[in-house]
């Protein structure tokens, strides 16, 4: 049987994917640190590690094995916690994977949960809906936030709606069909658009709305992150149609025209999934008070 120790090296290189970085995140030399990972090898017989000049990634074997070790410590992270929360403090980390436009609502989130519990190290990674499906089969997330309805849910994780995403136009003031109001999606359709990839929910989202109103708009500019869209705005070079959860947060007091986009008014909700087991984590339970403080 592995070693708890033995599990958090196997993490930690998942995490650096470089045998070195990985080593001095864990406090002990290269050297070591990869003898350490031969004898977890030698244990199974098996190859767990691709190896070139660099480190190139863990077999199909590997994958298995540091998915269950990532459960495991998971496990012993939640015992770890209940037993801080019988001293009246919550300590540890918290992994949070969000889509994009739920980003600002995740900052509140985190600003929320720490004013509660200062010693919870909270961590928020910006993913496609995709990849947090993937994160938490992986345990290398503890939960998400995403779309409800997102096809990569499965039995074994548990969604619990939290709040509406509808969009807006942001666009500057020459762009702008107008100085206030509302736009409609036809007028968007006309101005030159900077929109997420096509892999990006959000931007699957909106090229059904445009379709079930029988358009078709090709943007100017695709991009994964919403920064550079933000910058083509700011740039008065094209318009973006933004969750208006972003737009409050980000384009609050700037230099730009936000128009509440109708005909037809488009919502989905935002969720949070976690992991559909008992005991629940403290830091998830904390998670969740924070979202009713937040509704």
């Amino acid at each position: 049987m592995l070693e708890i120790k033995d599990m958090k090296l196997l993490a930690a290189l998942a995490r650096h994917r470089h045998f070195a970085r990985a080593a001095e995140a864990s406090g002990i030399s290269q050297p070591a640190f990869s003898a350490r990972i031969r004898k977890i090898e030698a244990s199974f017989g098996l190859p767990l590690v691709r190896r070139g000049n660099k480190f190139q990634g863990f077999s199909r074997e590997g994958e298995v094995l540091l998915k269950w070790c990532r459960k495991i410590l998971a496990d012993v992270e939640g015992m770890r916690q209940e037993m801080e929360m019988s001293k009246g403090a919550l300590g540890g980390k918290l992994v949070i994977g969000a889509v994009p436009t739920a980003l600002p609502y995740a900052a509140l989130l985190s600003g929320r949960l720490r004013e509660v519990h200062p010693d919870l190290a909270i961590e928020i990674r910006s993913l496609t809906s995709s990849k947090i499906g993937l994160g938490l089969d992986d345990y290398s997330l503890d939960a998400g936030l995403t779309y409800v309805g997102a096809e990569n849910i499965g039995d074994k994780l548990l969604l619990e709606p939290i709040y509406e995403e509808t969009y807006v136009l942001v666009a500057s003031k020459a762009l702008a069909p107008r100085a206030a109001g509302h736009a409609t999606w036809a007028e968007a359709a006309a101005l030159p658009l900077c929109l997420l990839t096509r892999d990006m929910r959000n931007r699957q989202l909106i090229d059904a709305a445009f379709e079930a109103v029988g358009l078709n708009p090709s943007p100017v500019m695709e991009t994964d992150d919403f920064t550079a869209a933000l910058a083509q705005v700011a740039s008065g070079t094209a318009a973006m149609i933004a969750p208006r959860w972003l737009s409050e947060n980000v384009f609050a007091g700037r230099d730009s025209i936000r128009l509440e986009l109708t005909d037809p008014v488009v919502a989905h909700s935002i969720g949070l999934v976690t992991h559909l087991q008992q005991p629940v984590l403290p830091a998830i339970a904390a998670l969740r008070d924070a979202i009713r403080s937040l509704s």
